[in-house]
């Protein structure tokens, strides 16, 4: 490789900015073709298309300029600035918005060779070209233009592009097969729960039972064993109210020795707090809450999980325990249902009155599996029984409360569990390595950036220092 020179990226060709045609003079908009880019079309490497097209007549008013097929383009405003740099290669004319700014590099220059050395160098410029005092993520436009990066010959900068091609291809082959790892684990973690709460996965208690030549505990004389109870406990406190029966007629057949179940005959439901900023009670402190964003489908995400002034009342009735299992109101229709356990993560937590509550009345009743079936099968439920409102839809406390839940054996109930739990272990155990390689992957494709484009002189240890800080 011949030695490179710095070069400022402003002496690479000719920049260019963008704008924003009116959005209420429809001639500039309606049935565009003029592709208009903006920073939601930059998460790939190169544009072949945009979401937004602008018409001729912004053009020939002058109200945006084209850019040149092969110009490389930058985002220069946009919360994604704050840890990432997007930089594309435009393969046909495009016009942009304001947060881009355009390169259309001179004879001589490969436009290639210069988005990779960008993207190479890609962490420096976040930190040293950043405008400070702005409510968005941006890039001070004459730092970013006199930032320099090492230039050679074009013969020599093709010859670079294509040894990091090279190089990428076969990360990028790597990255695939890790992919498909992750989907074949996707849909091994599916077949595990689906032969779970089919009664495929272990043997049946009834199975076993004949085998044996004994008797069991069946699903139904369980069921029947906790209404009883629930009873029991209920009277002379004016507290019992009759359930209604589940009708069966449009629901598979279960295995032997199980039985369906409304949710609300073995758990006790509850709707959760409504924030309101105005309300003032005496008794109010603060305390932590689920959203529908903390409560996914199999697991709880508490990164961010925020507060609320409660009165004492709504904190004692709402107060989460281990074993509560939870489910979403509300959100777009694949959300609805969605839920996980609480397993007492927090030393005290409430949840929001689009988060519901079960609680199980009977220690006999294994949580996980009612959430799993909520999760799986389930989701046919609550996407058909709930209520579509223009833009988000809802389940309400009655369907829920009907929701039909498939009840084992008890003694089958902790097999399923046991085994589900070994299994699922075993995938996240794969998937962490797998996520792990990913990253590898991602950090390997820096370092290969960073020691193509090493600034001059810089030593072997030097081009290593300089490839592990970007990546």
């Amino acid at each position: 490789m011949n030695d490179p020179r710095m070069v400022r990226l402003r002496d690479l060709g000719r920049w260019a900015g963008g704008n924003t045609p009116s959005k209420a003079n429809s001639t500039y908009w309606t049935n565009g073709t003029v592709p208009w880019v903006s920073p939601k079309d930059m998460k790939v490497d190169e544009v072949t298309s945009s979401e937004d097209h602008i018409t001729a007549a912004a053009l020939d008013e002058g109200r945006v300029s084209l850019i040149p097929t092969g110009s490389i383009l930058f985002v220069t405003r946009s919360g994604i600035l704050a840890h990432t740099l997007p930089v594309a290669i435009t393969r046909l004319p495009v016009t942009i918005n304001q947060d881009l700014k355009a390169l259309a590099p001179k004879p001589g220059v490969s436009p290639t060779y210069v988005a990779l050395a960008v993207r190479a160098a890609s962490r420096r410029i976040l930190n040293e070209c950043a405008k400070h005092g702005t409510t968005v993520a941006s890039i001070e436009t004459n730092a970013l233009l006199d930032f320099k990066i090492p230039l050679v010959d074009l013969k020599e900068q093709h010859r670079i592009v294509a040894e990091i091609e090279k190089q990428f291809s076969r990360l990028d082959e790597a990255v695939a097969n890790l992919k498909r790892v992750k989907a074949n684990l996707k849909r091994y973690k599916a077949a595990v729960l689906k032969a779970a709460v089919e009664g495929r996965l272990v043997p049946t208690e009834a199975e076993l039972a004949h085998n044996e030549g004994r008797d069991y505990e069946s699903g139904d004389r369980l069921l029947r064993r906790i209404l009883e109870n629930r009873r029991s406990q209920s009277q002379g406190k004016g507290k019992h109210k009759e359930l209604t029966a589940l009708d069966t007629t449009d629901l598979p057949d279960l295995p032997e020795g199980w039985t369906w179940a409304r949710l609300d005959s073995i758990a006790a439901l509850k709707g959760g707090i409504t924030v309101d900023s105005k309300r003032q009670d005496p008794t109010a402190r603060t305390v932590s809450y689920l959203r529908v964003a903390n409560v996914q489908r199999g697991y709880l995400d508490l990164n961010e999980v925020k507060t609320i002034n409660a009165p004492a009342n709504d904190i004692e009735e709402l107060r989460l325990q281990p074993g509560d299992i939870l489910f979403n109101e509300g959100g777009d229709r694949d959300k609805l249902g969605r839920g996980w356990i609480w397993e007492g993560q927090l030393a005290e937590c409430i949840h929001q009155n689009h988060v519901f509550r079960g609680r199980l009345v009977s220690q006999d009743i294994a949580p996980k599996l009612v959430s799993w079936w909520g999760n799986s099968f389930g989701k046919d439920y609550f996407q058909r029984e709930g209520k579509q409102t223009t833009n988000l839809a809802s389940i309400n406390l009655t369907k829920l409360s009907a929701f039909p839940v498939p009840l084992p054996p008890l003694a089958e109930q902790h097999r399923i569990v046991a085994e589900v739990d070994r299994r699922l272990s075993v995938v996240r155990e794969v998937e962490a390595e797998v996520d792990a390689n990913l990253k590898r992957a991602q950090a390997l494709r820096q370092a290969v950036l960073a020691q193509a484009f090493a600034p001059p002189g810089a030593t072997c240890a030097g081009q290593s220092e300089h490839a592990a800080a970007t990546a």
